[in-house]
């Protein structure tokens, strides 16, 4: 019922936050406990999703397979799974410190308001990229203890990052979500504009990654990467030029992991060889 590869787009930027945040390593610690939160909160949200739209997804044909529907899993079943999720990164970020727990309910409701959005606005997709703009502002938090300007950039730029792949996302359910009186950008707007924001949304990452080069003193290893996530948006959105949607797969899933995957590991790369120098 849950898919790794979907952790995959959140988890290598919550480490991202977190290395930014300490400007090096966090401690063994802290990286344990943001992984922890990040597996509750990831795992919670994704069955939260599954048991929300279990009806929906028993009418769509692209989704009558998963595991509510088909009857692999009982919603009592994934219900209890959800709550353990939840408490688990509740639990998380309460030892990680008092404002990361503090804040621990404005993540649950944003994770469950999100799988309702799409029954009454088209902007469910900016809803779904503030869910996991938490991951990168909630490890700023939790190194740090505070919430600063360089997190909230981050977290900007995953939320229209998110918004843009999500848009794309659903264009596989255009005339479905248009049949079942559901609300999505490309439901609303077809094709070719959906393109266009999808393409709008994602320069958003890279212009917030420019900023945080300048406003946190970071070196040429970053802009290395931040020149290799333009290139892979570049790529993602190529794969769909002309409105050809045969590679969507292709460039919702290897693309995205791939630029959350670049941007740890080159940011991780930068921050370590100027701490050694």
């Amino acid at each position: 019922m849950i898919k790794f590869p979907h952790t995959v787009f959140a988890l290598p930027f919550a480490f991202t936050g977190a290395v930014l945040a300490a400007n090096g390593l966090p401690t063994g610690y802290q990286a344990f406990w943001i992984l922890v939160a990040m597996v509750g909160a990831r795992t919670g949200a994704m069955a939260l999703n599954r048991l929300i739209d279990a009806e929906i997804d028993a009418r769509n044909p692209r989704t009558r397979g998963r595991a509510i529907p088909a009857g692999l899993l009982g919603k009592g079943t994934v219900a209890a799974f959800i709550v353990f999720s939840l408490a688990l990164f509740v639990y998380a970020a309460y030892r990680l410190n008092d404002l990361c727990l503090y804040l621990s309910p404005v993540a649950v409701i944003l994770l469950v308001s999100y799988s309702y959005c799409k029954r009454f606005t088209s902007m469910s997709h900016l809803v779904l990229g503030l869910c996991l703009a938490v991951a990168p502002v909630g490890a700023w938090i939790a190194v740090k203890g505070v919430l600063e300007v360089p997190a909230l950039l981050l977290g900007v730029g995953v939320l229209f990052w998110v918004a843009g792949f999500d848009v794309l996302y659903a264009l596989q359910d255009l005339d479905f979500d248009r049949s079942a009186g559901l609300h999505s950008i490309p439901a609303r707007l077809g094709v070719t504009c959906s393109l266009r924001i999808a393409r709008l949304f994602h320069l958003v990452l890279p212009a917030v990654l420019l900023a945080l080069f300048f406003m946190l003193n970071l070196g040429s290893i970053f802009v290395v990467g931040l020149l290799v996530i333009a290139a892979l948006l570049a790529y993602e959105h190529g794969l769909l030029w002309g409105g050809d949607l045969a590679k969507l797969d292709a460039a919702f899933f290897n693309v995205n992991g791939y630029i959350s995957t670049a941007l740890f590991v080159f940011t991780l790369a930068d921050v370590l060889l100027r701490e050694g120098t």
